[in-house]
């Protein structure tokens, strides 16, 4: 059996009425694995990353290494550094 990762961090969704910016490699990385019309919201979304103590798109987060799973508008972070 596999070990799961614990979250280190809980960390809310925010809906935003524009998108934040990002870079447009994590959108097409994205684009086989997430369908259109979940792209577009995930877009409009943001988090407090609690890694780099900053707002950033929700997108950034979901390609994230750190990002382990999202339920109910939170999102689990193992909260380690990045390279």
């Amino acid at each position: 059996m596999l070990s799961e990762e614990v979250a280190r961090f809980v960390v809310d969704v925010k809906a935003l009425s524009k998108a934040l910016s990002f870079p447009k490699e994590s959108v097409q990385a994205l684009k086989g694995v997430v369908g259109g019309k979940m792209l577009a919201r995930m877009k409009k979304e943001s988090v407090d990353c609690p890694v780099e103590n900053t707002t950033i798109s929700f997108i950034l987060c979901f390609s994230c290494d750190n990002f382990l799973r999202r339920a109910k508008g939170k999102v689990d972070c193992k909260g380690h550094k990045l390279q």
